[in-house]
């Protein structure tokens, strides 16, 4: 799988997916029903999020870099003729 989650989180997200399937749907599952929820959003969904992040990064490096070189061009100094 594309995503290594550490144990800790991968237990707490389990958790989030019952509290959340008993909160909104008022339905019980269990621990492996929601692990197999879990391996689904991160097969079919977290790459859609992972590729926005990165266009978002891509963007802020892009902007950093723009005024990063609008910074070095304020050295240069003029040339006499």
């Amino acid at each position: 799988m594309f995503i290594k989650l550490k144990k800790e989180q991968q237990e707490l997200m389990i958790s989030d997916i019952q509290y959340f399937f008993s909160q909104e749907r008022d339905e019980e599952i269990t621990e492996f029903a929601a692990e197999r929820v879990l391996d689904f959003i991160k097969e079919k969904l977290a790459p859609h999020f992972y590729n926005a992040a990165v266009l978002d990064v891509k963007h802020v490096v892009e902007q950093q870099f723009s005024s990063l070189e609008d910074e070095i061009l304020t050295l240069e100094r003029p040339i006499k003729r």
